[in-house]
């Protein structure tokens, strides 16, 4: 359903390799101050750009972008990969919600809110 999310960042080429490494793709699109990064063109993609008014970009409160990790042990490791790759935790890997849904949470160089995550 959803296409692509765009996040704002400051440094373009610092979030490129960021989210071109934590999800093992390719910038798919890249048109200066915008790049879609993803597997393919056909499927869901993550969008980073400098915000389109040239104001300093700033994630808002309470928006977050999940990914699936496809596992429990999958969260555990795009957690793990993201913090390798200078991401500060925004809370541990764990159960949440009852124990059905499984969350690790991360914020990018810019403060934009990730999560990984597994419904078991």
């Amino acid at each position: 359903m959803i296409g692509y999310t765009t996040l704002g960042v400051k440094n373009l080429d610092a979030a490129k390799k960021f989210y071109t490494e934590l999800f093992d793709a390719d910038v798919l699109v890249d048109v200066g101050r915008l790049a879609m990064i993803g597997k393919s063109i056909d499927q869901p993609k993550i969008a980073v750009c400098e915000p389109f008014n040239e104001a300093n970009p700033h994630p808002g409160n309470g928006v977050m972008v999940a990914f699936p990790g496809g596992s429990r042990e999958g969260a555990d490791a795009l957690y793990h990969k993201a913090i390798a790759l200078g991401a500060t935790c925004d809370g541990k890997p764990g159960p949440r919600i009852e124990d059905v849904f499984y969350g690790a949470y991360v914020k990018d160089a810019d403060g934009n809110k990730l999560c990984f995550f597994d419904f078991s």
